[in-house]
């Protein structure tokens, strides 16, 4: 008799070993994909190595992925992580950032992709209402799929789109660097100088739009010379900092050649946005003048850095083979982008792109979310005072000193996610559990304040 589904989480609800699995589901999250380690974890005292604490077996840790389509837990945790270096960089007052840097001059910057040909879109009225597609005139679905696909894929420039996602980290990078000179001309320095007097600080996040480009969402900051802790020179205002990145975007470019030799230019697209930061104020609200808050803000960046490519945009996962490409669960589209991106990088003069290697992130080879230096702490930072707050948890649970002991953990991976289509069930029921709870105690402290 072959077993329904409900028959096989019965039967595991049921399993002597049930109650210790679930423990070590809860204790990751509900991680949707964990990690199983065999071994053991010891707590010895420094000076006779007499054992004061022992825990030993199998256990699980969380995966870590950013992408809530693969692990809606993990995702939750980087995008509070997120959240908090973000945060940090635009209210201050924590992780090491002064309160001053939310009176420094700073703005959120969008840079887009140029057009590669006409896509479907769905445009809406300042009311909302929807409006006929430019590229074909008819009332698209929110949830149609052709939707920033090409009107006409033989036309489409996929090579052009491809070459210029796998440029974007280099045109960002001489984004900021001509942004520094402009800067600088604007006090009257060159940029040796202009790091005498002033940083330029700045986090990004990038994000995808339904036709499968990235577009950069950056907060950007001109501190003192020593970071957020030193005052931005009198002549650095806000205003100065919207007209220099406006500038500097349509000033740049990248160049490289498409396949037959011919010379391509990369540049931002013409859409430039630039919106001031205001502090967070009670009863939050958006601005007439387009202003945002800190704390609207840092929410935002942390919704984008756990998305994907979106639910029909691209693979979650490395490209192994042409099979891979031919059956992803993916639009029309994105599977052309895929495929460009997989031919491109059988091409030798394109090997210093990797794209092969790419292909899934449709040859977007950058991290999600990047920070200069000084513009607030790091995701090592925060992970590490999570972890030194735990271990100090389980040092008062055990009344053990951490100053005389030595922590020894000798484990050995044993395999990824879970046995059984009924413990995958079983795993997300908890995760949605978990996370309810952390909702309602999210609102219950915000209806506090």
């Amino acid at each position: 008799m072959v077993l329904t589904l409900e028959d096989r989480i019965s039967d595991r609800l049921r399993a002597p070993d049930y109650h210790d699995w679930r423990d070590k589901v809860v204790a990751t999250n509900g991680c949707a994909v964990p990690i199983r380690l065999e071994g053991a974890w010891q707590v010895q005292e420094a000076t006779s190595g007499r054992v004061l604490a022992h825990h030993g077996g199998e256990i699980m840790v969380p995966c870590g992925n950013r992408r809530a389509t693969v692990c809606p837990s993990c995702s939750d945790r980087y995008a509070a992580d997120a959240f908090h270096l973000m945060q940090a960089g635009l209210a201050g007052g924590t992780k090491g950032v002064p309160e001053s840097v939310a009176e420094k001059p700073r703005g959120f910057a969008t840079l887009t992709a140029p057009s590669f040909g006409p896509v479907h879109n769905r445009p809406t009225t300042r009311a909302g209402k929807p409006r006929p597609c430019t590229g074909c005139g008819e009332r698209h679905h929110p949830d149609d799929p052709r939707i920033g696909g090409a009107v006409d894929p033989d036309a489409y420039d996929y090579t052009g789109s491809v070459l210029w996602q796998a440029h974007a980290g280099a045109l960002w990078h001489r984004f900021v660097t001509t942004l520094k000179r402009l800067l600088a001309q604007a006090g009257g320095l060159n940029q040796r100088e202009f790091k005498d007097a002033a940083r330029l600080s700045y986090a990004k996040v990038a994000e995808y739009q339904r036709r499968g480009m990235v577009h950069f969402h950056a907060v950007i900051r001109v501190d003192g010379p020593g970071g957020p802790g030193d005052p931005t020179p009198a002549w650095v205002t806000t205003d100065l900092l919207d007209h220099c990145i406006t500038t500097a975007a349509r000033a740049v470019k990248v160049g490289t050649h498409r396949p037959d030799g011919t010379p391509l230019e990369l540049r931002w697209g013409a859409q430039v946005d630039f919106r001031p930061i205001r502090p967070t104020q009670a009863h939050d609200v958006e601005d007439d003048d387009g202003a945002i808050s800190e704390h609207r803000l840092a929410a935002y960046v942390a919704k984008y850095a756990t998305k994907t490519t979106g639910k029909t945009d691209g693979a979650d996962r490395p490209i192994r083979s042409q099979l891979c490409i031919d059956h992803a669960p993916v639009s029309d589209h994105h599977r052309r982008m895929i495929q460009t991106a997989w031919d491109l990088g059988d091409l030798a003069e394109y090997d210093d792109l990797n794209l092969k290697k790419w292909a899934h992130m449709l040859g977007f080879r950058g991290h999600f979310l990047t920070k200069s230096k000084h513009y607030s702490t790091t995701f090592g930072a925060i992970r590490g005072d999570r972890r030194e707050y735990r271990a100090a948890e389980t040092f008062d649970r055990l009344g053990i000193d951490p100053e005389s002991v030595l922590v020894v953990n000798d484990w050995r991976y044993t395999g990824t996610g879970y046995a059984s289509d009924a413990e995958r069930e079983l795993a997300g029921a908890i995760a949605e559990r978990v996370r309810d709870s952390r909702r309602r105690k999210y609102e219950q402290e915000r209806q506090a304040a």
